[in-house]
């Protein structure tokens, strides 16, 4: 191994140490009861909400996904997801937080989103429950797979070794610090890994800027791009029959320059209605110690997303400018924060730089196995088999089921040419569509009732498979995002079905308007 690489190492072995210690620092307070382990007895700070739930919402298409679809393609897809994203992020927070914050108390001191909706509509029969946590491990399930191919891309780039083994490394890794501390665990290291996330975005664009000459000359290589620096339009990379970029004369060659319409820039923007339905922010909302801090979390959380967004899709644009040929094809392409940083920085630096990378993905590989595992343990296995089952037994569960999530989540990683823009936007819109609507009506809107909540749980989680692998392969109308087709078709099943079915009950009706008309605390 090359001095350089050993160094870059050493770099992440540091982190990961930090990453451990958190974890063993939290071990003991988590383990007092399943409230601690699942959601820190409500006990997180402004601060601490605020970065972990962007961090771990993130992820580590952050510093690959969204790079690479700018290095790929050019500023607009990237872009206006980014739009979206950071929209959804300031409203889900002005919102739902202080909402959802109270009403999760009222209802039953509600600890996870299916003991939260099952509460709200007061159910004797678990139904709600149990779907709302099969389709959180379905769809966390995958959002973790897509986790594990971050890691085994970025091992596999760094020091050459196979992908298959390096992901399964990863895998081990997450699995054994999400079983030692919890919630309260995640959420610290989550902190310390927005941070290390920001810093490592700001650092690699500066120092790639430098590199390429200036920010004048960076924007002028994109231009020189048809379609590739514009907002409505779109570079369309020329590639052979397996789908690699052709070069011609040590340059990269592009089609004509594509329209980017209407059509598309609401389907990409249609990203933000996703945070709606993500239960590893939804949690944060719930945790906080205070609903009265949830404003300065907002505003915290609102100028890291759109700093780390902003950043990572230049990062792609200046990719393209200092390698245009290095990249060839759209799952390489998703690494180019990595060859920027590793040939622009000294390796020490680098290394650091590469736990920015390593953090997104812990940051939100141990939140989705910890929802998924609750969603099993408390829901399933303490709410419809075993009732009565202690807090040790539902502890015990959910690492057994940590385990068995990371298993499946291995082998949907076994693939190391797969991009992982396209998995998280798949499982971003199960979450959205299936939990997003829901959350909405059942805080602000009175009829909603028991049938509509379960019509809108089913149809936006069936319409996001439908639209993805039935009707998107049509093209034209049907390229759009599923996500959007899905949330709204949910909204419609969920106010259609309520209507004309029996109102919710006087009891149901009696906790919203207390709720609703709380004063903040």
């Amino acid at each position: 191994m090359a001095p350089e690489t050993i160094q870059i190492l050493i770099a992440m072995i540091i982190y990961m140490a930090a990453v451990i210690v958190i974890g063993f620092a939290f071990t003991k307070k988590a383990n007092k009861s399943s409230e601690n382990y699942f959601l820190g007895g409500r006990s997180l700070g402004p601060w601490v909400a605020a970065m972990s739930a962007e961090a771990s919402d993130m992820s580590g298409w952050l510093l690959m996904g969204l790079p690479g679809v700018a290095y790929w393609c050019g500023l607009a897809d990237a872009t206006w997801t980014a739009i979206g994203l950071a929209v959804g992020t300031y409203v889900n927070w002005l919102i739902v937080s202080k909402r959802l914050r109270r009403y999760s108390i009222k209802a039953n001191n509600s600890i996870t989103l299916p003991d939260f909706f099952s509460n709200r509509f007061k159910e004797k029969k678990k139904i709600i429950m149990t779907i709302a946590a099969l389709f959180i491990l379905v769809f966390f399930t995958v959002y973790a797979a897509s986790c594990l191919v971050t890691c085994g891309k970025l091992f596999s780039t760094l020091f050459g070794a196979p992908y298959l083994a390096m992901m399964v490394l990863g895998a081990v890794f997450v699995l054994i610090y999400t079983l030692m501390g919890g919630f309260l665990a995640e959420s610290a290291s989550d902190f310390m890994q927005a941070i290390v996330m920001i810093v490592a975005l700001i650092v690699v664009v500066i120092t790639g800027v430098a590199a390429a000459g200036g920010l004048d000359s960076v924007i002028d290589n994109a231009k020189d791009i048809p379609g590739f620096f514009e907002f409505f339009g779109i570079a369309t990379p020329t590639v052979d029959a397996n789908d690699v970029q052709l070069i011609q004369g040590a340059q990269p060659l592009f089609g004509p320059r594509a329209d980017y319409g209407f059509l598309s820039i609401i389907s990409m923007m249609a990203w933000g209605l996703g945070y709606f339905g993500m239960p590893q922010v939804l949690l944060r909302f719930m945790a906080i110690r205070k609903e009265k801090e949830l404003t300065r979390s907002r505003r915290i959380a609102t100028v890291w997303v759109l700093i780390s967004l902003a950043v990572a899709v230049f990062i792609g644009i200046v990719g393209r400018s200092l390698y245009p040929t290095a990249l060839t094809t759209a799952s390489e392409s998703e690494s180019v924060f990595i060859l920027l940083s590793t040939n622009l920085l000294p390796p020490l630096i680098a290394g650091f730089v590469m736990a920015g990378i390593l953090a997104a993905t812990i940051s939100s590989s141990d939140s989705y196995l910890l929802i998924a595992a609750s969603a099993v343990s408390k829901n399933i296995y303490q709410g419809l088999f075993r009732k009565n089952a202690s807090d040790k037994h539902v502890m015990w569960a959910s690492r057994i089921v940590l385990a068995a999530i990371a298993v499946i989540a291995v082998i949907m990683a076994l693939d190391e040419n797969s991009v992982i823009f396209t998995i998280v936007s798949f499982a971003w819109a199960g979450f959205g569509a299936t939990f997003g609507p829901l959350m909405l009506f059942s805080l602000f809107w009175k009829r909603i009732n028991r049938a509509g909540a379960i019509a809108g749980m089913i149809g936006g989680a069936g319409m996001v498979f439908l639209w993805k692998l039935v009707l998107k392969p049509l093209g034209g109308f049907f390229g759009i995002y599923e996500l959007l087709p899905a949330f709204i078709f949910s909204c419609l099943l969920i106010v259609g079905i309520s209507l004309l079915t029996s109102p919710p009950s006087k009891e149901i009706e009696a906790d919203f308007e207390e709720v609703k008309t709380a004063k903040e605390s």
